[in-house]
């Protein structure tokens, strides 16, 4: 595995976490050109990871039928789909804070926001340390899952009294829904690394 490779996936691991902590503060500060920013950095992104994609494919090619690097290269190029999704997932809840979603939200919906916003945060953490090498502890990761359902089942709750109007209870549904896969993306990522790191050594 080219090292240089590597390390670019590790970036993108970290973008993607910054893009949600931007997008979140963006969000409940009323920051639209903060909001703004969030979402035209999704292109360069997608362009970083086409570019890393590009990478793999030519390492695939030149490696050895058999070689060890060759799972870890195609469980690379698993993972970045992954990736790009949520970043435009972060973009999502951008583009809500371009709008002014935030400061017409209850204090009690913004709260949950910050909330799921803060464990989603911390999975991608734990999921960027797997593939960095450093064994994620699976039952910590769940566990935190768990608080992200239950923290979506609150805010939706929220929304269902009927305190919003109509308009801006359905934008905040669908907030809870890009932080709950933003938090699915993180265990399925953190699986794929412990998977790796069990037939092949540790994950690249």
């Amino acid at each position: 595995m080219n090292a240089e490779t590597s390390e670019q996936v590790q970036q993108l691991f970290a973008e993607v976490t910054e893009a949600l902590a931007r997008a979140t503060y963006a969000l409940l500060n009323a920051d639209r050109s903060l909001g703004q920013a969030v979402v035209d950095d999704d292109r360069r992104i997608d362009d970083r990871v086409a570019e890393v994609e590009g990478a793999l494919w030519h390492e695939l090619r030149t490696v050895s039928h058999g070689a060890p690097d060759l799972r870890q290269l195609v469980g690379m190029l698993l993972v970045l789909p992954e990736l790009e999704r949520s970043a435009d997932l972060a973009e999502h809840i951008a583009q809500r804070a371009v709008f002014g979603l935030g400061g017409e939200m209850t204090p009690v919906s913004r709260g949950i926001v910050q909330r799921m916003s803060e464990v989603a945060a911390e999975m991608w953490r734990s999921a960027a340390d797997a593939y960095a090498g450093t064994a994620a502890d699976s039952l910590d990761l769940h566990e935190t899952d768990e608080e992200l359902d239950i923290l979506h089942d609150r805010l939706t709750a929220e929304v269902s009294g009927g305190t919003m109007p109509p308009a801006v209870a359905a934008q905040v549904t669908l907030l809870a829904r890009f932080y709950e896969r933003i938090g699915d993306h993180a265990v399925n990522l953190s699986r794929r690394a412990k998977s790796l790191e069990e037939e092949d050594g540790p994950a690249p």
